[in-house]
């Protein structure tokens, strides 16, 4: 049973029952939700900025795994970059250099992805920079890798053809050393014996009689067996894997254009056509179309000491014989 309560009237002195109305209770209700709706906006408020439900802790956790992964990867990603770089120095500085081929450009190998927008679905979210980084990784190294691949499958085909690419690089002299009259002039810089001044000589000349037998240096497919105001009478071989030979002032060709030859091959006989200044070969060696020096591939005509001795003879001769 509810208190009746009463309230003391100071005109009349007298104590009055206090009566209320249904309108004054609805406001009172009404005022009593209003200060718990605000109170429980507050809480509510307080409560979803400053602390945790545990879905959303469940979620953290499961983002700073997630981020925790992906350094674990990041590291793992590094750790296969180094070793593939590893394999790409030992590719280019070793098993390439053996077969005389040419290295991969760093600009093929590095190369990146095109368009800006490849990455853009992996963007606007708290761990896009960690996403993106690791996502690039993986693209730059299965792009290397497979890069790598195809060389060492193009390393394995040289391996298979490596006693083909020995029988065709250049590896004795083109005339027998007893049928050599002088000491062979080198390659260089050596004083001309018609125009009288210094001049870049791009071979070796070996002089020997009239009619002495020329033999092919490696295997190979003659490309030119001509005549020229230069070199005279003149052989060029192509030996492949970038290699080519010349074979200049002979005094008659034993080969034609396109003929296959083999090292050791007799190809022309020694005479004094062009521009010579007495009977002599005048041979060249070609690596990839500019001249290298003769001198080094002759392993197969001479001993250490022979060799030794060919490198000191030629470098002292001060003049050519064209």
């Amino acid at each position: 049973m509810s208190k009746i309560k009463y309230r003391f009237n100071t005109h009349s002195l007298t104590y009055e029952k206090v009566g209320f109305s249904w309108r004054k209770i609805v406001l009172k209700v009404l005022s009593y939700l209003a200060i718990g709706t605000v109170f429980a906006g507050v809480t509510v408020f307080i409560a979803f900025t400053y602390f945790d439900s545990p879905k959303e802790k469940m979620q953290k956790r499961e983002i700073a795994w997630m981020s925790y992964q992906y350094d674990i990867l990041n590291k793992k990603l590094s750790e296969v970059q180094t070793v593939l770089g590893d394999l790409e120095k030992r590719d280019d500085n070793i098993y390439r250099m053996i077969f005389e081929a040419d290295p991969i450009a760093d600009e093929i190998r590095k190369a990146g992805f095109g368009g800006v927008d490849r990455y853009k679905e992996l963007e606007g979210y708290e761990n896009s920079r960690l996403i993106v980084e690791s996502t690039k990784k993986l693209d730059q190294v299965s792009k290397q890798l497979y890069i790598q691949s195809k060389s060492f499958d193009e390393v394995i085909k040289m391996a298979e053809k490596k006693e083909f690419m020995l029988s065709s690089i250049p590896a004795i002299q083109p005339i027998s050393n007893k049928d050599l009259k002088h000491e062979p002039s080198g390659y260089g810089m050596r004083m001309h014996p018609i125009y009288k001044y210094s001049k870049f000589h791009a071979g070796m000349d070996f002089t020997a009689n009239i009619g002495t037998k020329i033999y092919a240096t490696g295997d190979g497919v003659v490309s030119t067996a001509e005549y020229g105001s230069g070199y005279g009478n003149h052989v060029v071989i192509n030996h492949g894997y970038g290699y080519q030979t010349l074979y200049g002032h002979m005094e008659k060709i034993a080969v034609l254009s396109g003929h296959k030859v083999k090292r050791g091959e007799l190809i022309g006989y020694v005479g004094n056509t062009g521009l010579s200044a007495g009977p002599h070969v005048h041979y060249e060696v070609q690596k990839n179309g500019n001249p290298v020096n003769p001198v080094n591939f002759y392993y197969n005509d001479l001993t250490p000491a022979e060799y030794k001795q060919m490198i000191e003879v030629s470098s002292r001769a001060s003049q050519s014989f064209d």
